[in-house]
């Protein structure tokens, strides 16, 4: 089992990419500049001990340490000893809805993304539940089967994207069908399905299969993305927003939460509806429920130790750290005449 100890020093990592174009848009300005005093060529010519490469050579040392210092502050570590436990608690499906109706902004920044932190929020606050992952659109399929391992339940999480589903549409029914299947048949309790969706519902009978769902002892609790007046859904261009979805007519396509099916869908399903107009729903009162749930016994498998490995990339970073200091700017003679840099012509 790999894991980051300190895995929010991640995100630290996005320095990387800022420098890089810092140090891109420095070295434009200061050719620039140089021009301004005449031909850049003749202008090197006249700082002959200057190298034209070893800047970037420090420069890319600085960066990969910076890089290993962020790696090993995040500490990775390996377990080395897994042991059973036994546990008390329910097993918990999410459902994401991942048609493209989701790609709505009227909560931002989009109905998925939206989901995609509730669901992460939801995550952090269970213990001792087992968490299943299910993505649907036109058809439902799984995406994590049920686990205790909560790490890997936001690892899958962070690469749901509309793109998974090819089949488009939306089948709420699937979501609910598959979600039966996945639960244990010879039990009647201890199981509870969370849909988050926009509502609309093209492709079965939810309501029916939410009631089926509830007579194997599936509790079925529903968030609502979106907004009732509705959005566009946008298509983007890499991070550029070039158009809107239309029909077949040419109109565009506006999405619009229903309410009204995803309350049926809940109550037919025993649960509870949870509505999100731009604020955060009412996940304590979800949470609240499930705990509130009959709970089953179960052994989970957990890793008790781990050896870290934060030292090797703190020693590598001090290795590059080392190597740019004894790096001139200025060029050496033996390394001139090696013309490693392919500095000197023929």
């Amino acid at each position: 089992m790999f894991r980051f100890e300190n895995s929010y020093f991640l995100y630290v990592q996005v320095l990387v990419p800022v420098f890089v174009l810092i140090y891109l848009l420095l070295r434009n300005y200061r050719i620039k500049l140089l021009t301004r005093y005449g031909d850049v060529n003749l202008l090197n010519l006249l700082m002959p001990d200057v190298s034209k490469y070893k800047n970037v050579l420090k420069f890319t040392l600085l960066l990969s340490a910076l890089a290993f210092i962020i790696l090993g502050t995040a500490n990775p570590q390996i377990g080395t000893k897994l042991e059973n436990f036994k546990r008390e608690g329910v097993d918990v499906i999410l459902a994401i809805d991942v048609s493209n109706s989701m790609k709505a902004e009227d909560v931002k920044p989009n109905r998925l993304e939206r989901a995609k932190q509730y669901v992460s929020k939801l995550i952090d606050k269970m213990y001792n539940d087992r968490i299943g992952i299910i993505v649907f659109a036109g058809d439902a399929f799984i995406q994590l089967p049920l686990t205790t391992d909560y790490s890997a339940a936001k690892l899958f999480l962070s690469t749901v994207d509309c793109d998974l589903v090819y089949n488009q549409g939306t089948s709420i029914g699937k979501a609910i069908e598959l979600s039966m299947k996945s639960f244990k048949q010879e039990e009647k309790k201890y199981k509870a399905l969370i849909i988050i969706t926009d509502g609309e519902n093209h492709e079965d009978d939810a309501i029916s299969m939410a009631g089926e769902a509830a007579k194997t002892g599936v509790v079925i609790y529903t968030i609502g993305m979106g907004s009732v007046n509705g959005a566009p859904i946008p298509i983007y261009s890499g991070n550029q927003r070039v158009n809107f979805m239309t029909d077949n007519e040419g109109n565009t396509v506006v999405t619009k939460l229903d309410a009204g099916l995803l309350e049926q869908i809940a109550s037919e399903g025993n649960g509870k509806f949870i509505r999100s107009t731009g604020e955060d729903p009412d996940l304590a009162s979800l949470l609240d429920e499930i705990a509130g749930m009959e709970k089953k016994e179960y052994k989970a498998q957990l890793f008790t130790d781990y050896v870290d490995y934060f030292q090797y990339l703190f020693v590598l970073a001090l290795a590059l750290l080392l190597a740019d200091i004894f790096i001139s700017e200025r060029k050496n003679k033996l390394i001139e005449s090696l013309n490693l840099f392919g500095e000197r012509k023929q």
